[in-house]
């Protein structure tokens, strides 16, 4: 008789890609790179006073629907050349419901919102799209 008390509850188990793989399957290219650097270093000045605007960190709770995403992240473009002077608008892209206990936990776990919970999607997808922002 087999008395295991080990992952009684674990029905399956499925390999994720490591992050270098979603890395190297969509890479940034030098424009991505010089604008996420020079963003962080704007952010550095204004953290240390060095720059007198105001740093707006803004965006949905979580990202379910990419095309939302974008068309949001288009919006905030537009907002971030008009108050350049003043403000430092910077998207907030969160992909996870970490406090939820119950329900959709966030576009990772299940990027078609239908409990189908495929991970290696939703990973995939997520890389993308913070590529595409």
């Amino acid at each position: 008789m087999n008395y295991s008390t080990d992952n009684t509850r674990i029905i399956d188990r499925q390999k994720v890609p490591a992050p270098y793989e979603l890395v190297n399957k969509h890479p940034i290219n030098d424009d991505i790179a010089k604008l996420v650097y020079g963003t962080r270093q704007e952010i550095s000045q204004i953290l240390h006073d060095k720059d007198d605007r105001l740093l707006v960190v803004v965006g949905p709770c979580s990202i379910h629907d990419p095309e939302s995403a974008i068309e949001y992240g288009k919006k905030l473009i537009e907002q971030n050349i008009k108050f350049k002077e003043e403000l430092l608008i910077v998207m907030r892209v969160y992909f996870e419901k970490p406090r939820t206990s119950v329900g959709w936990k966030g576009f990772i776990y299940d990027p078609d919102l239908d409990g189908s919970n495929n991970i290696n999607k939703g990973l995939d997808l997520a890389r993308r799209l913070l590529v595409e922002i």
